[in-house]
């Protein structure tokens, strides 16, 4: 299978979508006096647009000879965008793949290209392959990632296996190889890895590298070795490193690096005037990020620090369309490309007033429009509650360890000597060391440690919203570690805080105990509401729910938790092997 498949319509429906231009039936949707972004000529363009179905068949000077019940829009005064392309997204951040998708598109983000770890990890290939076609029915248009690694050590890899592999790269939703978290391994010796970057560039897919740091020479030989961009960039300089060596490059505005405002300027510094190899992303963040929405965001930023529009709007639209070989369908307000259009009052305001999407309105004139649908059928995908079917008692979680974790920044992890009274089943609140505890979500293994810096008055939190869905507890207090635990337990999964006896907070994610079913305006809340509680207690950094994902995540320096152990990154060796119950 190749690219070419992706949204591919039928003999029939071509044949009928023909048969529009030619005048002999009426379109869908007729937008007349449109004002629109051509994204060929690098020009604002007036035309008017045929719709039929969720194609876009005309762009000219002509009406159609047949209007018969299509439906006129005059589109004097205002300005039409392609819609949006979010081309790095996670969509597990506590909301899920369809309540993401629903929420960008009404903000003009109508199409996600989307992680595939959380599916590829804890689904059958056949059941997480229906799911991705499940969901491209949405008005949403929804492309996927093929992972090459887990991104932590897990007890078996075999999750990797050949056939789970190449069924993903070759589907046709499948749009990306990466993003290629274990690049050490490759450059030293990993052939299985290699094989399947090679396999990728030759389905004439690009691969996504994570390289935060890189030298010159290190991104000479990931260039060698296939990788075609990076969203690592962190000052002017690396992106123009980056730019340098023929990568295209992701500017990135999310929760933990928010980057792009300073990246713009320094770049204007730097003297980059050109834009058509730069891409934007929001990486994922958690929901109340999106609470202005979604790519529209990141092209407001580009705006306001003087880029021309059509570059602003091309790097979340034809640019981003381009570099994955898919502009023949998305990016560009040209016959033949599915029907994503956003209505804006000027162009310098990128959020719409009104957007199309397959040639559906999903919102018209600031009203979402999006039919009631009957809830998702997660269930149908073997998505659902964690059940946790086994006991943990005070007496089993022991702290004796003379090292435990600290954190530098919201992510980045390094060894410290404690001096705790570890013996002791509660910390006094005047200082920011706690217990941790992972535990595997089967029960047959954990790992126990002291962590500095993550609050001063947490007193017990369990939480399966983590990389793996592996069991996390921190807290003062070992009774209020395991209360925690066992709410989580009769919840299903999520998030829980306890104090004084009492839950004081909970997320409720009853979808591998990592998302939730709600609509993202109410996990919104409820995340705002227990990050409060955090910061209350000493929560200082950026943010909770990706230090939470990503305590097991081996990409980042320089100890992690894993299912294996507490992990040496550099060493790539476990430094204290987990304990088997």
């Amino acid at each position: 299978m190749s690219t070419e498949r992706i949204h591919r319509w039928t003999k029939t429906r071509l044949r009928e979508h023909l048969s529009v231009v030619k005048g002999e039936r009426p379109p869908t949707i007729v937008l007349k006096n449109a004002t629109y972004l051509n994204h060929a000529r690098r020009r604002w363009l007036k035309a008017n647009i045929w719709i039929a179905d969720d194609q876009i068949v005309y762009v000219g000077k002509s009406l159609p000879e047949q209007i018969g019940e299509a439906e006129v829009v005059d589109c004097t005064g205002e300005y039409i965008v392609p819609g949006y392309i979010e081309h790095h997204a996670h969509p597990f951040q506590l909301y899920n793949p369809y309540s993401l998708a629903k929420y960008a598109s009404e903000r003009g983000t109508t199409t996600l290209i989307n992680d595939n770890l959380v599916y590829f990890l804890n689904l059958e290939k056949k059941k997480a392959l229906s799911l991705i076609e499940k969901l491209e029915e949405l008005p949403t248009t929804m492309y996927w990632w093929a992972r090459y690694d887990s991104q932590t050590e897990l007890i078996k890899d075999e999750m990797f296996s050949n056939s789970k592999m190449k069924a993903w790269l070759e589907h046709h939703l499948v749009v990306q190889g990466g993003e290629l978290t274990s690049w050490p391994k490759v450059l030293q010796g990993d052939d299985t890895t290699l094989h399947w970057m090679q396999e990728t560039t030759r389905l004439r897919k690009p691969i996504e590298g994570h390289l935060p740091g890189a030298s010159e020479k290190t991104l000479s030989q990931m260039a060698l070795l296939g990788v075609t961009c990076d969203h690592e960039a962190i000052t002017g300089e690396e992106v123009v490193r980056r730019l340098d060596l023929g990568y295209t490059v992701s500017l990135r505005y999310s929760s933990i690096r928010p980057d792009l405002p300073r990246l713009f300027e320094e770049l204007k510094e730097l003297g980059v005037d050109y834009f058509g190899r730069c891409l934007m992303t929001t990486d994922g963040s958690p929901p109340s990020f999106y609470k202005d929405g979604v790519m529209n965001q990141c092209i407001k930023i580009a705006l306001e620090a003087g880029l021309d529009p059509v570059d602003a709007y091309g790097m979340a639209t034809y640019y981003v369309a381009r570099y994955y070989n898919i502009d023949h369908k998305l990016g560009m307000i040209a016959p033949g490309r599915i029907a994503h259009l956003n209505f804006l009052e000027s162009m310098d305001n990128p959020m719409p007033k009104s957007v199309l999407a397959k040639g559906q309105w999903v919102l018209r004139n600031g009203t979402p429009q999006g039919k009631e649908t009957a809830p998702f059928e997660w269930g149908d995908y073997g998505i659902g509650p964690i059940h946790i079917d086994w006991s943990l008692g005070e007496d089993e979680l022991h702290f004796s360890m003379p090292m435990g974790i600290e954190m530098t920044n919201a992510v980045i992890l390094k060894p410290y000597q404690t001096t705790l009274e570890t013996a002791a089943t509660e910390l006094a609140t005047g200082h920011d060391e706690s217990f941790f505890a992972m535990v595997d979500k089967q029960g047959k293994w954990l790992v126990t440690t002291t962590l500095k810096g993550f609050a001063t008055a947490v007193m017990g939190m369990a939480s399966s919203y983590s990389y793996t869905g592996d069991i996390i507890l921190i807290g003062k207090s070992i009774p209020a570690m395991i209360q925690a635990f066992n709410e989580l337990k009769a919840q299903g999964g999520g998030l829980i805080l306890v104090e004084n006896e009492e839950v004081i907070g909970r997320v409720r994610l009853p979808l591998l105990g990592m998302m939730s079913a709600a609509p993202m305006e109410d996990i919104m809340a409820e995340e705002q509401s227990f990050v409060s509680l955090l910061r209350e207690r000493g929560y200082k950094f950026e943010d909770p729910m990706y230090s939470l994902q990503f305590f097991s995540a081996t990409h980042l320096p320089y100890i992690r938790v894993t299912q294996r152990g507490i992990y040496d990154v550099r060493k790539k060796g476990i430094l204290f092997p987990a304990i088997m119950r």
